[in-house]
């Protein structure tokens, strides 16, 4: 008999997948992702047919990268009682999606950017969830009531009564109103399991440990907690004493503060809280950062020299607006703490070149180091940097003195993976010096390195560098002479793309979207753009979003277009697209790649 000629390039007919047992098929399909496990279902009915058991069974699922309506979800998780471990963006859901995703074998949940939740969410995982061990929340506060925060803590205190196997716990609210509290007594609701707590936003009043009681044979719950992490409106050195003299078992402390005002002197943490985190020997990280406008002016480099003293098993270590310390205490940390991988500094006044002198024999260990807003760092920080031969991910954003001369050291790295060199003062030259490197760069940021041109994109992305081969993240945002040949080289030549940042370069246009967006691209292997962010391009048509039609872009999550010329046109053509691609998500407010900033008071 005759063979009939494949269609479609030699695509195999529909027959030959309906004659495999169904079992091989669920199998299958089971280990794609799910964006190619709903491309299958649509095919015929017995793929159709699989797909729908396939879901029914996962127990791993990661919905975070798109947002689903409440009908999509209920076709994803609906009928699925296996799963274990679920990541879900909730900005389109609502309380009718409990039943969904709050399922009884659930052991970790994670449910992100909930904007239209009401707080009667704790109550329903305490219920239906006792299996649970970590569950995290990001929660925007949609209610208006005066007793909305205690209506909260209420809900939270019976689901912590529901879910008495939970392990880590992490709560996020907004920060607008920082007066709001919604955790009233919870040290002693948490579980006798809890190990890890972040809490976001809690009064400095609340986050004190109240005195127990504890009897000779009965420890209060929060004994085994070893790591916390608090949003405050003020760290004071009455908190912290309150904290190490209450966890034993602390090994992570994580306080972030924001206060209204410069703190009094009774009411701020000084020196003195830094000689009770001393006393804390076991600690291995330690973040205290505060809100850029207004500082630590009672901490100097003799609270970081007591800290040095006592907990040299630090591993990592963030400070954040301390504008009294000098390189002295800064050097202390990093000489002290043999085992420091992670150093992070950011808005030092007094920060500069000297506290990384002779790097090569103390701090071998780096493999981390971030330094933001210290104006005082140049090139020779990079020069000492280079010695650290682990050091894996780079941060010097918004230090404006750092020069090509800096990066040419750099490029001497080998295991450098992620490098941000935001605002720095570099030209093609130091980019020319950095597309020699070997290291695996797979995250680069040159965000507002204004002397950047296309002749330096072009040497540093062309086919035969290493760093074309590995980068996936790319923020070119703010560089004002970047144009479509700079794109053009981009989209040949880095085929793991998969986010891109081109905000305020003007003179970007339809032609790189087309480019970009193209299905030859695509076809010949390139990894799909999962985020692109086009605010502020003024050069991009009212006509663009055209090319975000299918099949142009596939797999795209997020696109930015604020305050571009599609805005104000393409309302009526915006609202089509969502609904032809209900996994994209379009911001038309100026934000940050992915909605970070007030994402759930946007129209």
């Amino acid at each position: 008999m005759e063979k009939k000629p494949h269609v479609d390039g030699g695509a195999p007919p529909v027959e030959l997948v309906e004659r495999l047992p169904q079992a091989l098929l669920v199998d299958i399909l089971s280990r794609l992702d799910l964006y190619s496990l709903c491309s299958a279902a649509p095919v015929c009915r017995t793929l159709n047919a699989s797909a729908s058991q396939a879901l029914s069974s996962i127990a791993s699922l990661d919905l975070s990268g798109f947002s689903p309506t409440v009908q999509i979800l209920s076709r994803i998780l609906g009928s699925n009682n296996a799963i274990q471990h679920l990541a879900l963006d909730c900005s389109r859901l609502d309380d009718s999606s409990f039943n969904d995703f709050a399922k009884k074998r659930l052991v970790e949940l994670s449910l992100l950017k909930c904007s239209a939740f009401s707080p009667s969410i704790f109550a329903v995982i305490g219920e239906r969830c006792p299996n649970l061990r970590h569950f995290s929340l990001d929660m925007a506060s949609h209610v208006k009531k005066k007793d909305a925060s205690l209506a909260v803590n209420n809900a939270i205190i019976l689901m912590l009564h529901g879910c008495k196997q939970l392990e880590s716990l992490c709560l996020k609210f907004p920060l607008q109103h920082p007066g709001t509290a919604y955790f009233h007594s919870f040290w002693l609701a948490l579980p006798k399991t809890i190990k890890s707590l972040i809490l976001q936003p809690v009064s400095n009043r609340q986050a004190r440990i109240p005195i127990s009681g504890k009897t000779q044979n009965a420890s209060p719950n929060y004994v085994g907690l070893h790591s916390l992490s608090l949003v405050l409106d003020v760290i004071t050195d009455e908190l912290v004493l309150s904290l190490t003299s209450n966890l034993p078992n602390l090994a992570e402390l994580c306080l972030e503060d924001n206060p209204p005002e410069q703190p009094t002197l009774h009411e701020d943490l000084t020196n003195n809280g830094f000689q009770f985190l001393s006393f804390c020997h076991n600690l291995i990280r330690l973040y205290l950062t505060r809100d850029k406008q207004w500082t630590f002016q009672r901490v100097n480099d003799m609270g970081l020299l007591l800290l040095a003293e006592g907990c040299k098993k630090l591993e990592s270590v963030r400070l954040g607006g301390f504008s009294k310390v000098t390189d002295a205490g800064y050097a202390s940390l990093i000489h002290s703490c043999k085992n420091l991988k992670r150093f992070e500094v950011t808005h030092a006044l007094f920060l500069s070149d000297l506290a990384f002198h002779d790097l090569a024999n103390s701090a071998n260990s780096l493999a981390e180091v971030r330094l933001v807003s210290c104006n005082l760092l140049t090139s020779e920080t990079a020069v000492s940097l280079s010695s650290c031969r682990n050091l894996g991910v780079l941060n010097l954003s918004v230090c404006r003195s750092i020069a090509d001369a800096g990066l040419v050291s750099i490029s001497n790295l080998q295991n450098l993976t992620t490098l941000d060199l935001g605002g720095a003062d570099i030209t093609d030259a130091g980019l020319s010096a950095l597309a020699s490197t070997s290291s695996p760069i797979s995250s680069l940021c040159l965000r507002g390195c204004k002397r950047i041109t296309d002749n330096g994109m072009c040497q540093i992305f062309h086919a035969n560098t290493i760093i074309s081969l590995y980068i996936s993240t790319l923020d070119l945002g703010y560089l004002p002479r970047v144009t479509d040949r700079a794109i053009k080289v981009i989209s040949e030549s880095c085929r793991k793309i998969t986010r891109l940042c081109l905000r305020s370069c003007f003179y970007v246009t339809d032609t790189s979207i087309t480019r970009l967006g193209s299905v030859d691209r695509f076809a010949n292997g390139a990894s799909v753009i999962r985020m692109l962010d086009l605010t502020h391009c003024n050069g991009i048509s009212a006509d663009a979003l055209r090319l975000f039609d299918r099949p142009y872009f596939r797999g795209l999550q997020w696109l930015g277009i604020g305050s571009t010329r599609m805005v104000p046109r393409g309302n009526g053509r915006i609202i089509e697209l969502l609904e032809e691609r209900p996994g994209l998500k379009i911001c038309k407010d100026s934000c940050e790649m992915g909605c970070k900033n007030e994402w759930q008071y946007h129209s």
